[in-house]
């Protein structure tokens, strides 16, 4: 039988296991999902699954550009401590997802996660003990101009700069800026409209502004806004190798212009669990005793 998409991400969501290998054990049950689990298990399967429900928001980012500019990729692969981060093992994973992504010029994890990616990941969760996976990948492929990657020494931030003209030398400047610094957005104009009202919201709410006169609190929070999009716009930055000129000067002179940014930092967006240490063993020690 077809097995549908919604059957696959339960199983995945139950199981931690590999979109491919749901889909086989989902097409192997005709869709039974329980007992897709109980033959996962009698193969061994859910070793590396049991691991699936910790949170994963350690790692590194890995990323590889064209030496010409033509086009870069960028990959983050987690792990759930640092310290496994460091083994090599798990560096060698990640460097191999690197090598796949660059040459499938890959933006899609789906994708780029084959069977082999896949089944290397599970062999190395049964062998660490931890949650390991392959979070997101992105690439920048310019129609005219160049890629600048620049990877921080920790692994753990990589940005990726697209320049319309320009050089890849200039390219790579820049991306150091966004590593550093950490901009929101190229142009003032880009900045999201729900972003810009609930800084609004912010600065009308700041002990300042109560008892003044509407058309008061409308220029004070003008001025504020534009303070905040120039803080926050990567052209209207001070170059951080350069602060006497502006990122948006730095290109502009040489007759370039900043089209995007991609830049990755390790576990960004994850929600990481709470632990009581001091619970945790509190529980082990009466789990003994009972």
């Amino acid at each position: 039988m077809a097995v549908s998409a919604s059957l696959v991400k339960e199983l995945r969501e139950r199981t931690g296991l590999g979109m491919l290998e749901c889909k086989k054990a989902l097409k192997e049950t005709d869709g039974d999902i329980d007992l897709a689990i109980e033959n996962l298990r009698k193969a061994s399967g859910l070793k590396a699954a049991k691991k699936a429900d910790r949170t994963a928001a350690e790692g590194i980012i890995v990323a590889k550009a064209a030496d010409d500019g033509s086009y870069g990729v960028i990959v983050e692969v987690n792990s759930e401590t640092d310290f496994v981060a460091r083994d090599q093992g798990f560096i060698d994973f990640a460097q191999s997802v690197l090598a796949k992504a660059f040459a499938d010029k890959a933006s899609d994890v789906a994708a780029l996660v084959d069977e082999e990616i896949e089944s290397a990941r599970q062999a190395l969760v049964q062998k660490i003990g931890e949650n390991i996976g392959v979070r997101r990948v992105s690439c920048i492929e310019p129609e005219a101009g160049v890629v600048g990657l620049y990877l921080h020494s920790n692994n753990r931030i990589a940005t990726l700069v697209e320049l319309k003209a320009g050089n890849v030398e200039l390219a790579k400047d820049v991306a150091m800026h966004v590593t550093a610094v950490n901009p929101q957005v190229v142009n003032p104009s880009d900045m999201p409209e729900a972003v810009v009202e609930k800084e609004k919201d912010i600065i009308k709410a700041q002990p300042d502004m109560a008892g003044k006169p509407e058309n008061i609190v409308e220029k004070m929070m003008t001025g504020r806004i534009n303070k905040f999009l120039k803080e926050n716009s990567l052209v209207e930055q001070a170059f951080v190798k350069d602060p006497e000129v502006t990122v948006g000067q730095l290109v502009k002179k040489a007759e370039a212009e900043v089209k995007q940014f991609i830049r990755y930092e390790v576990g960004e967006g994850i929600e990481k669990a709470e632990e009581d240490f001091a619970a945790e063993v509190a529980a082990q020690v009466a789990a003994s005793k009972a």
